[in-house]
């Protein structure tokens, strides 16, 4: 027993190994700006009145963050984020960096005169993006109680954003009553105009904040059980095009999948391809129940996608098999952790010690793309081995290199309820009642205000020590306040060649974290622009040029870049060569949004070394496209398709 109990046990760091694993990380904290006048702070939301005495529970998301260049002066140095102490969208510059073109006061979204009810309907999320590819960057907001509103720019870009510029449009009309909690862009069909992937949580009409209902009636149902729950608001696909009046205009597709992969309770969502293809696959990561990976099929015009599953080892739990798990997926990124040039999926669950320790996911791509033809997915789960399976209660997750040293850091948004009476016991008994008991909120404990759920852990920093295993590092850093924290956002938002992030805590101010990195590590940043605008209109019956030379640009959503580094002593791919590859981000994860730039580092390169970088594209019509270029550590802007680079 002694001896299977040692075995069980993490590897530990030494006083000295976690100082040498902290030594390249330095960052300054900065509070994210907030709007002027007086505020009233809360700390919960009203719900409806069958749902009171968990309104702590229900009260649990919401904080979201954002990084994006919406003064078009070349850098993300803009944020866009959801305060649930005051249920503001808040669009600021970021603190603790450079103005940017023009300073400008931080202002709040207002979606007037759209029907708003402030009482039933609450902000989740804000993702930046050109929804009518007019070459200004636009604003989705998502929310618990309606549908999305998408905040068209009305002005010229080059200027600072002011809250009268946005226009509310409507995405879906009809009035309907969605609880979203997740949104990313990606070209699903292939036709060159990127669409919209929803994930909602609470099914649809339910009137979870609706605190002026009637006891008892029409109390909204939880989840049916917490292994297999598929009562929930799950996933939308929408198509969209813009249009010659400068809007969008979505269309809800249907992609022949079952009612168990469209009505999971979906808190988080990536699109990536994983194929080659240049078609976006999806992963849902769903709470209570099995998370999906959908193969995409897909034609212009009409999607198609299959589930993919994990195929099981006899010594792999079945939890821990893609698509066929039973955890509380919270949060996805994918990337190349492993330096293999094949995309992996790392996924939050729910981690904490002595309590729910399911284990977070981190499935390593095998290559064999013959497996997805076959409706089997080419990855295993090596979260354990490679010290990523255990954190906390765990929600945002991103893979990105802070130090550029080639090699990315793991990083989690960490806690799920502050306070002060622990209600982990509860918690535990409810977990194991019985499944036919669950949907009803009278058979749940109680989850109020000054009850505590893993809300004293600090966010998890996670890096790779020289054996090749992760161990969290956060709390040496800097990283230790005990918030509980939603969403990340990660973007070089100062141009410095060296990724800093932001945070989005759960009723409690945010922040911002400047990364002071200085050492020998050089860095690649490619800036990949397509040019805007419906292609029934030229590019001078839009705005006046204003990025990029003159040309009206918007990020190429979807294009990849591979980057081959000299060969190292081992690990090198058989050309002799290694790689490196990303592709452009349109919003993945639980609430926080990455901005869309490519991000390498690339270690102790000479920063006078051309590095090989092939790039794969999209245009506005769906036609595949390469180009390889020769490029020297910097940070780049590439409008494709033209010959246009700029330095």
């Amino acid at each position: 027993m002694a001896g299977l109990y040692a075995s069980a046990l993490p590897p530990r760091l030494s006083a000295t190994q976690r100082q040498e694993l902290a030594r390249p990380f330095r960052f300054a904290r900065f509070g994210l700006p907030e709007t002027q006048g007086a505020k009233q702070f809360r700390q919960g939301r009203a719900v409806h009145p069958g749902l009171e005495h968990i309104a702590a529970w229900i009260s649990s998301v919401g904080a979201a963050v954002a990084l994006a260049d919406l003064d078009a002066d070349g850098l993300a140095n803009d944020v866009c984020y959801v305060d649930t102490r005051t249920d503001e969208v808040v669009v600021a510059q970021v603190p603790g960096t450079a103005a940017g073109r023009h300073g400008y006061a931080p202002f709040a979204l207002d979606p007037s005169p759209l029907p708003f009810d402030a009482s039933t309907m609450a902000p989740m999320g804000c993702l930046p993006g050109d929804l009518n590819e007019d070459g200004q960057m636009d604003l989705l907001v998502y929310y618990w109680g309606r549908t999305p509103i998408a905040f068209l720019r009305d002005t010229d870009s080059s200027a600072s954003p002011q809250g009268h510029d946005y226009r509310p449009q409507e995405l879906i009309p009809g009035g309907q009553r969605w609880y979203s909690n997740a949104a990313t862009r990606a070209d699903l069909d292939g036709d060159g105009h990127v669409d919209l992937v929803i994930g909602n949580y609470f099914a649809d009409g339910s009137g979870i904040l609706d605190s002026r209902a009637t006891p008892g009636e029409g109390v909204p149902q939880m989840q049916d059980s917490m292994s297999r729950a598929f009562n929930g608001g799950g996933v939308r696909l929408l198509l969209c095009r813009p249009t010659v009046e400068r809007t969008v205009d979505c269309r809800e597709a249907v992609a022949g999948l079952d009612e168990q992969v469209t009505h999971g309770w979906t808190l988080a969502i990536a699109a990536a391809d994983l194929d080659g293809d240049l078609l976006p696959e999806l992963y849902l990561a769903n709470d209570f129940g099995p998370d999906h990976l959908l193969h995409n099929r897909s034609q212009p015009g009409r999607l198609s996608f299959a589930v993919l599953n994990g195929v099981k080892g006899f010594t792999t739990p079945s939890s821990k098999v893609l698509g066929r798990d039973s955890f509380k997926g919270m949060g996805v990124d994918i990337g190349d952790l492993n330096g293999d040039g094949i995309p992996d999926i790392y996924v939050s669950n729910i981690a904490a010690p002595y309590a729910l320790e399911e284990s977070h996911f981190l499935f390593v791509g095998t290559g064999d793309l013959r497996e997805m033809a076959k409706g089997r997915a080419p990855y295993r789960d090596r979260s354990e081995p490679l010290g990523l399976s255990r954190s906390g209660w765990a929600w945002d997750a991103k893979l990105a290199d802070f130090d550029n040293d080639g090699v990315p850091e793991a990083i989690q948004a960490i806690g799920f309820i502050k306070g002060e009476v622990n209600r982990w016991p509860e918690l535990h008994e409810l977990a194991m009642g019985n499944d036919s008991l669950l949907h009803h909120p009278t058979s749940w404990p109680r989850f109020k205000p000054g009850d505590d759920v893993s809300g004293d852990r600090s966010n998890a920093f996670f890096v790779r020590d020289p054996r090749g295993i992760y161990f969290d590092i956060g709390s040496d850093i800097g990283l230790s306040e005990r918030d509980v924290t939603r969403g990340i956002a990660i973007a070089d938002v100062d141009g410095d060649g060296d990724l800093d992030f932001a945070v989005a805590n759960q009723w409690g101010p945010s922040a911002f974290f400047r990364n002071d990195l200085s050492g020998p590590n050089t860095s690649l940043t490619l800036r990949l622009l397509l040019p805007a605008g419906p292609v029934e209109l030229s590019a001078t019956e839009l705005y006046a040029g204003h990025l990029a030379g003159g040309r009206v640009t918007q990020p190429a959503v979807g294009a990849t870049a591979t980057v081959y580094l000299p060969r190292l002593q081992s690990g090198h791919q058989a050309s002799g060569e290694r790689v490196m590859v990303g592709q452009v981000d349109g919003g993945n994860g639980h609430s926080g949004k990455r901005s869309p730039e490519l991000h390498f580092g690339l270690g102790p390169i000479s920063a006078d070394q051309a590095l090989r970088v092939a790039l794969r594209w999209r245009d506005g019509r769906g036609r595949i496209n390469a180009v390889t270029r020769w490029m020297k550590p910097g940070w780049y802007t590439v409008i494709l398709g033209s010959e246009s680079v700029e330095r």
